[in-house]
């Protein structure tokens, strides 16, 4: 009987234990520093809708470092830009590679390719959430505290794809989660409603200064997504920078942590970002690592570690 693809979609939809064990892979990747691991010349497909750094350069360097191939496509240089269909192209790339890792804005154009897809799918971010940055994260934080579980954590800025991918990971590490954003920029409820063994465990702010209060862990984003950069005005977030001031609300050693791109001296200033207390660095080379463990588990490879 052919096994049932493991896609990684979103943190909410994957069990806890795969979560953990996940973060474990991770962990031991780095430890032993590239880990002999043959992906026996598999084939990666990166569709790029939304412009990538750290997305694009950690899952080409990880799929190369494990004997992989990776072929990258873009609306610039693929039919997608001419008008074929999402659903056309996957059914054709389905038959050529072996994974394929989709970025782009729509959440409900995900679906649609995991739906016409017969190989593993990797949400590599979408309007709605960014699972592999919070895997990241998440192994971040697993390298500074013996438990996630007893974490205060908090969110300030926009209640964006990041700020969901973290109340989807609530559901398993179960920390206090405040998030503060202006009125209308609070996530949405329906996503809330995802973790339903949470309800206690998150509270929505809208004073950043009450929120932050004795946390353990700040996090922002940029205050404009990606596309959406007109719809949000600078006035709205006035008095949710990440600086000085704030984080002295929170406990005295409170780490901070930017999925980047960061647009100083808007959602953070240059001395928090660059501060002795900033995990940003660690946190975008630990991309690498978790990437490496979503990509040996979609292709269940977890054995041949």
């Amino acid at each position: 009987m052919k096994n049932k693809l493991r896609h990684f979609l979103d943190i909410d939809l994957v069990d806890t234990a795969t979560v953990k064990n996940l973060l474990t892979l991770a962990h031991n990747l780095k430890k032993t520093d590239n880990v002999d691991i043959d992906m026996e010349q598999k084939i990666l497909a990166m569709i790029f809708e939304k412009p990538s750094t750290r997305t694009r350069v950690s899952f080409e360097i990880g799929m190369k470092q494990m004997n992989g191939e990776v072929v990258i496509l873009d609306q610039n240089d693929t039919q997608l830009g001419r008008g074929e269909s999402i659903k056309d192209t996957i059914k054709v790339l389905s038959n050529y590679v072996d994974i394929i890792m989709y970025r782009g804005s729509s959440n409900q154009r995900l679906s649609e390719i995991v739906k016409n897809s017969t190989v593993p799918i990797i949400n590599g971010l979408t309007d709605l959430s960014h699972p592999c940055q919070i895997m990241a994260d998440l192994m971040t934080l697993e390298e500074k505290f013996d438990s996630l579980n007893k974490l205060k954590i908090c969110w300030v800025g926009d209640g964006n794809n990041v700020c969901n991918s973290w109340i989807h990971a609530c559901k398993h590490f179960r920390f206090k989660l405040n998030i503060a954003t202006p009125k209308n920029f609070q996530p949405k409820k329906k996503e809330l409603k995802k973790v339903t063994n949470c309800e206690n465990k998150i509270e929505i702010f809208n004073n950043p200064t009450d929120a932050v209060s004795g946390a353990d862990v700040l996090i922002t984003d940029t205050w404009f997504s990606m596309g959406l950069e007109d719809k949000n005005n600078l006035s709205d977030f006035e008095g949710y920078q990440i600086n000085k001031s704030l984080m002295n609300h929170a406990k005295s050693n409170a780490f901070f942590l930017h999925c980047l791109p960061a647009h100083r001296g808007q959602e953070v200033t240059d001395e928090i970002i660059d501060g002795s207390n900033s995990l940003v660095w660690e946190e975008a080379k630990n991309r690498l690592f978790v990437q490496k463990a979503i990509l040996i588990w979609c292709l269940r490879m977890e054995n041949k570690t």
